[in-house]
């Protein structure tokens, strides 16, 4: 499939219309969660932002709308992807460059290169324990054949002396990724997110420093949405989640 003919993507707004992103109508697409992994950055004008994974350039492009004067650069294995990230960087006027690469082989060029922060979205099922989805896009972006301890790997390689790594995964993975950075990386924070109130988490985002040194912290969990149960079709969003996904606001992350 060739994406860029009119019924094979979709146009949608982020950030209460501030960000407009093409993605493919069938394969994987972005919702909610690429936009709070963008909101937990806490990036300053000039610094520099890797995304492993980056698909149609929807995180960073959410974080380069936020922070203006960053220099961002985004990795994704699949053409079609990797093609519509840089149509989304141009048309949105953002600062993406969009290598097209395997993680496992990235170009020479880019691994003499290290970044202020690293940040992914892996995909969130174990390939070797789940059913591959019917679109190759959909399951290469939920599953793919890259096991989660080498993106990690790779990332913290990526990092500069005190840089970020940043990522948003399912809770049941955390011990994978905790195992993972290990010796890597230190001065973790971890927030759980829960769906709602009462309801157990059932995503996180971790970040983790190169050569933190602070102890290891567990965030109170970040509610999505108000009350213990989907009341309708109307909006219940927390404020924070419905600031952060309408106007771009910060995700605070403790320390």
């Amino acid at each position: 499939m060739i994406w860029g003919v009119a019924e094979d993507v979709t146009c949608d707004a982020f950030l209460g219309g501030r960000l407009q992103i093409l993605q493919p109508r069938h394969g994987y697409r972005a919702g909610v969660d690429p936009v709070l992994l963008a909101a937990s950055i806490a990036a300053r004008a000039g610094q520099s932002v890797l995304e492993l994974g980056c698909g149609v350039g929807t995180a960073a492009l959410c974080l380069g709308r936020r922070v203006p004067g960053l220099a961002l650069t985004g990795v994704e294995v699949q053409t079609e992807y990797a093609d519509l990230a840089r149509r989304n960087a141009a048309a949105n006027d953002l600062p993406l460059e969009v290598i097209t690469a395997d993680l496992r082989t990235l170009p020479a060029g880019l691994r003499q290169r290290r970044f202020d922060h690293v940040i992914m979205n892996p995909p969130y099922f174990d390939r070797d324990s789940g059913t591959a989805a019917s679109d190759p896009g959909r399951d290469t972006a939920l599953g793919g054949d890259t096991p989660l301890a080498d993106w990690l790997d790779i990332g913290a390689r990526r990092l500069a002396p005190k840089g970020y790594l940043t990522l948003i995964q399912r809770i049941e993975r955390l011990p994978e990724v905790l195992s993972a950075l290990q010796g890597r990386l230190g001065s973790v924070v971890v927030l759980p997110i829960a769906g709602r109130t009462a309801r157990a988490p059932g995503l996180f985002i971790l970040r983790a420093r190169q050569e933190g040194r602070a102890p290891f912290c567990l965030l109170p969990a970040l509610e999505t949405h108000i009350g213990i149960a989907h009341d309708g079709d109307k909006d219940s969003y927390t404020p924070l989640v419905g600031a952060i996904l309408r106007s771009g606001a910060d995700l605070p992350m403790g320390r």
